[in-house]
């Protein structure tokens, strides 16, 4: 008897053990995951960064007398400094000099071989997720892969290929699946309009979605179908 009130008490315990570490768990992963993100965040970009630290003497800035990594607060320092000078460079762009200044570094960059490649790709890409267009990466949809049956949260990158649509005799339309947790990385898409189920949810929220691995679900109301209006006042109105 005291066996079994002994094993009932240890699987209580158990019980209570597992449910408090699954709520703390759910209350501290979000701080984890959210401090891991910015650390990596700020490791990538200061990669960047800390070039521009290039007039201070090393060992001011990097351990062990200049052999080592840079002081974080140095990398701080220099991502604070490539801040200043975007938003320099930002309001230098509005005047009539920083203008052509910009269109000639534009210019020179865009005939550097090898270069341009890269640099035309970039700067497209930046165009097409900072513009207010409609062809800008703005719609949600639901798309039917990998397979049927199966949909996938997706976006719509252009509203129609033109040359795709010409040889296949129907509109297609760019579609990029992101992988999920990290949007940035997917399948470009090439499909029939009529193929894609536009969503109501924002961009944000379906980014959101996806990097919450769809834990993070956008509200939605279904909206209420109303009878016309001639139909509604008829209703109402009693017979002659």
């Amino acid at each position: 008897m005291r066996e079994a009130i002994h094993k009932t008490h240890m699987r209580s315990l158990a019980s209570r053990w597992r449910a408090n570490f699954l709520t703390g768990l759910a209350v501290v992963l979000p701080a984890v995951i959210s401090l891991a993100i910015v650390r990596w965040l700020f490791g990538t970009v200061s990669n960047v960064t800390d070039l521009l630290l290039f007039f201070i003497p090393r060992h001011l800035t990097h351990e062990r007398d200049g052999q080592g990594e840079m002081y974080w607060y140095w990398s701080l320092a220099a991502l604070l400094f490539a801040v200043l000078l975007v938003s320099l460079i930002g309001r230098g762009a509005r005047f009539y000099v920083g203008r052509k200044l910009i269109r000639l570094v534009d210019t020179v960059l865009s005939r550097v071989p090898l270069l341009n490649k890269i640099y035309v790709t970039v700067k497209q890409v930046n165009e097409a997720f900072s513009s207010t267009k409609k062809s800008a990466f703005k719609q949600v949809v639901l798309f039917e892969y990998p397979r049927r049956g199966i949909y996938s949260v997706a976006f719509i990158t252009s509203d129609e290929h033109p040359e795709a649509s010409a040889k296949l005799g129907k509109k297609m339309v760019g579609v990029f699946v992101p992988t999920t947790p990290n949007p940035t990385s997917g399948f470009l898409l090439v499909v029939p309009e009529s193929d894609v189920i536009p969503l109501e949810m924002s961009v944000a929220e379906g980014i959101k979605y996806v990097i919450s691995l769809g834990s993070v679900t956008p509200e939605y109301q279904r909206r209420i179908e109303l009878p016309p209006a001639e139909n509604t006042l008829s209703a109402i109105q009693p017979p002659a």
